[in-house]
């Protein structure tokens, strides 16, 4: 397919350091955490990693009915992605048969939800989709989102569907670079970022790489550390401290390494992130009550963290879906309007629309003085 050229003219007034802000520097965010609902619940949760768990018991229940069960007795939640994607090149026929059985029966579940999604007002003219979260770095992941974009396509929707880049582990801590205008980043080679999760919770120290790339499309994470929360199961003070406890060994070793942090920590959290840092909703996964009034992370950890170096903290919290996203936001530049979709825990979603950086404008406005002349 050819490539889409993007007409960017979006104007309005960046709103620098907001909590779940709309306008960020390079794009607009359309919409995100849509709740699409089904006679018999969201229609998001047909597309999630426990969605194809179950779809695959379907299929082992049905096979094993005249016979073995080629995954043998372990159920579907205990085998991992690597052992299916393992035993869909290595195992025997059959068992590669059921996950093919499952992989197909999920991407036209995911197919559907996507023609709903691309039905409603504010995702109406998306050009193209990255799919993020952790079902995405499996092989079967990516068969499935293959197989749902071949599905979209027979159907005479034209959409360019792609895994997205960076491992799930990564992309929600890349993708705080995009929170903040670039002044903030100015004169620093890092910063810290944080991606909570239903299951997990990451904190890393991200490399800007500017040398690289001066786009901020070469960063990437230099060092991470991953809390998997639901085995512990802590209250919601224990997982704040727990994470706090995270962003000060990840200060220690930036300055044990002579990295440049620069004062600001973004986060990606579920749910509905209002301006002034709370959680509307969306925060059921999470450990505890995060939806409670009197609950504030950003205002938690600034607390806590008062200063990185000289300078006082800055805090940016957005969802998660759009962080993960706007890890993308250098690669996705040739279209106009775009989205993410997260298959975790849960079926995350963001829409974008891309906005002219300072670079483009001035190119833009060279162009049209040429014109005039």
């Amino acid at each position: 397919m050819a490539k889409k050229t993007a007409k960017k003219t979006d104007d309005t007034p960046t709103s620098l350091l907001a909590h779940g802000g709309k306008v960020l520097s390079l794009v607009t965010v359309d919409a995100y955490n849509a709740e699409m609902r089904s006679p018999v619940g969201f229609l998001g949760d047909r597309a999630s990693r426990r969605a194809f768990q179950a779809i695959l018991d379907d299929w082992r229940d049905r096979v094993s009915r005249a016979g073995d069960d080629p995954l043998g007795e372990e159920p579907s939640e205990a085998i991992s992605k690597k052992q299916l994607d393992k035993l869909l090149v290595e195992g025997d026929a059959e068992a590669a048969g059921v996950i093919h059985g499952a992989i197909e029966e999920f991407a036209q579940e995911f197919a559907q939800v996507i023609r709903r999604l691309l039905k409603l007002k504010d995702w109406k003219g998306t050009e193209a989709l990255v799919i993020g979260g952790g079902f995405r770095t499996s092989r079967i992941g990516e068969l499935a989102i293959g197989r749902t974009s071949v599905l979209l396509k027979a159907g005479g929707i034209d959409l360019d569907i792609k895994p997205i880049r960076n491992h799930s582990d990564h992309a929600g801590l890349i993708g705080c670079i995009q929170l903040v205008p670039s002044w903030i980043l100015a004169g620093h080679d890092s910063i810290l970022a944080v991606d909570i999760g239903g299951t997990n919770i990451r904190a890393g120290i991200v490399e800007l790489r500017r040398r690289k790339s001066e786009d901020l499309s070469q960063a990437a994470v230099g060092h991470f550390e991953l809390w998997r929360h639901r085995d512990d199961e802590p209250g919601r003070e224990d997982a704040v401290q727990r994470l706090i406890d995270m962003l000060n060994g990840l200060i220690k070793r930036a300055e044990k390494e002579g990295a440049n942090l620069a004062p600001f920590i973004g986060i990606g959290c579920p749910g509905v992130i209002e301006a002034d840092g709370s959680i509307e909703r969306g925060g059921q996964n999470l450990p505890g009550d995060w939806e409670h009034k009197s609950f504030n992370l950003p205002e938690k950890l600034c607390a806590a963290l008062p200063k990185i170096g000289e300078h006082e903290t800055v805090i940016v919290m957005h969802n998660d879906a759009v962080v993960q996203g706007l890890s993308e936001v250098p690669t996705m530049r040739e279209y106009e309007h775009w989205g993410v979709l997260t298959i975790g825990t849960g079926l995350g979603n963001a829409r974008f629309t891309n906005r002219l950086s300072e670079d483009e404008k001035k190119e833009e406005e060279e162009d049209e003085s040429d014109d005039n002349e």
